[in-house]
């Protein structure tokens, strides 16, 4: 497996994630929110949770795991190594979540569902999220939608942006932060077929039948899903499914956006320069470290306004209690 030392996450980021990243991040104040918060309300009590609740990969537990997990973690340059979680769940599916302490959760059933090298991809693309400093808005987005349908409004000056398309933006922001995390997992496998039969079995893969499911015709399906696009109306569907049309913001494109998006990049030149260590690295030109600004100010009223919420969400609790 290739191994890009120094790599700068710009050098494979996706250019919608990009320019995604930079429409939110453009909101005043938004980056002391987002890091606050990140700590009050999840990356604190989600680590006691999953260090509580699941098996901790390393040396002795999940062996082959974690030693597949470390050399994603030397492959991309990730430090310091996050830690890896294994959650019993039957469902197909991992995320990635915290900024000071970064963690990788890989719930049982990819286990089950993949082979070697796709579970590889699967970690792969978790530590491309977390390269990519993905993590923490990711988070901030969880919170935001979260408050929002508990309280109705958002204090903190949130509730604007919520009703004026900001919770749109940051789901549209999600979803294509997948494509950079994709691109991270083809950095690590070197090898487009691998991470394009893993997001087939995530899509609808069996292990009974798993000899029975086919890359090529799965690729076709992508192909001809890119026809629906030609008509308006369906582009006005697709926006509708992606947005809450059926009841949930989806957080990831459809696979077969994602395939396209993958067999398109590994034909580029990108693609071909990084692999023959063409790379920005970090520090060059380019890279880009986002740092909150100290402003004590700042954060002592934050500080208050996390206790006003608090006070308002024990106050909800107890309005409930009394009506029951």
């Amino acid at each position: 497996m290739p191994t890009y030392s120094g790599i700068s996450s710009e050098a494979f980021r996706h250019p919608l994630d990009r320019q995604a990243e930079q429409t939110l991040r453009s909101v005043p104040g938004f980056e002391l929110l987002a890091n606050s918060f990140v700590e009050y309300f999840y990356e604190r009590p989600q680590n006691i949770y999953w260090q509580g609740n699941c098996l901790q990969a390393g040396v002795r537990q999940y062996s082959t795991l974690y030693g597949i997990f470390r050399e994603s973690v030397r492959d991309l340059d990730i430090y310091p190594e996050p830690k890896l979680y294994v959650a019993q769940n039957p469902v197909a599916n991992s995320h990635a979540l915290g900024k000071e302490q970064p963690y990788i959760v890989v719930n049982t059933e990819i286990l089950e569902l993949m082979e070697e090298e796709e579970i590889r991809t699967v970690l792969a693309h978790e530590l491309g999220h977390i390269k990519c400093g993905h993590s923490i808005l990711i988070q901030m987005a969880i919170w935001a939608m979260g408050a929002a349908s508990m309280l109705g409004e958002l204090t903190l000056g949130l509730g604007n942006l919520i009703t004026s398309g900001v919770i749109l933006a940051f789901y549209e922001w999600r979803r294509k932060a997948e494509l950079s995390a994709d691109r991270a997992a083809m950095l690590v496998l070197d090898n487009s077929e691998t991470v394009m039969k893993t997001m087939m079995k995530l899509a609808g893969g069996s292990k009974r039948y798993s000899h029975e499911c086919n890359l090529a015709e799965f690729q076709q399906q992508a192909r001809n899903y890119q026809e629906l696009d030609r008509d308006t109306l369906n582009q006005i569907y697709k926006f509708l499914i992606y947005n809450g049309g059926n009841g949930n913001f989806l957080t990831h494109p459809f696979a077969v956006e994602r395939l396209s998006y993958l067999e398109e990049w590994a034909e580029s030149t990108e693609y071909q320069q990084i692999k023959q260590g063409n790379y920005l690295r970090v520090g060059q030109t380019g890279s880009v470290n986002v740092e909150v600004e100290d402003n004590q100010a700042e954060v002592n009223d934050l500080q208050r306004q996390i206790q006003e919420l608090q006070e308002e969400i024990q106050r909800i609790k107890q309005q409930k209690k009394k009506g029951e």
